[in-house]
């Protein structure tokens, strides 16, 4: 018997989020707007993170693997304040952080997560 998939925010070219399995893969979250700072926009990007992680039937404490892109490196300090406050104490998951050009300039972060489903 093969477990179903569950695609949550279905658009032409993608899904906001996909559960397969016991997990919840998240597409890349990228800010609502683009005329805030790095902070604005790291923290718009997390509330995202955190609702389809719900609809999904998970949480924040759940996430297993975390890859943050930022369209300029010399960010890492900022978005990293904002990340600190919002991880679960004890629950930081596996983190990669790297420079990347997003499709959108005024973007400054994108944000992919993998979690398990409660």
């Amino acid at each position: 018997m093969t477990a179903d998939i569950r695609r949550h925010g279905m658009a032409t070219r993608y899904s906001e989020a996909a559960v397969f399995n016991g997990m919840v893969l998240l597409a890349g979250m990228v800010p609502e707007r683009g005329d805030t700072d790095i902070r604005g926009q790291t923290q718009d990007v997390l509330a995202q993170v955190a609702q389809r992680l719900q609809e999904a039937g998970s949480d924040k404490s759940r996430i297993l693997r975390a890859e943050i892109y930022l369209t300029d490196i010399r960010d890492i300090a900022a978005m990293n304040e904002v990340w600190d406050a919002w991880v679960v104490p004890g629950s930081a998951p596996p983190r990669a952080t790297v420079q990347a050009a997003l499709a959108d300039p005024a973007w400054r972060i994108e944000i992919v997560v993998t979690a398990a489903v409660v």
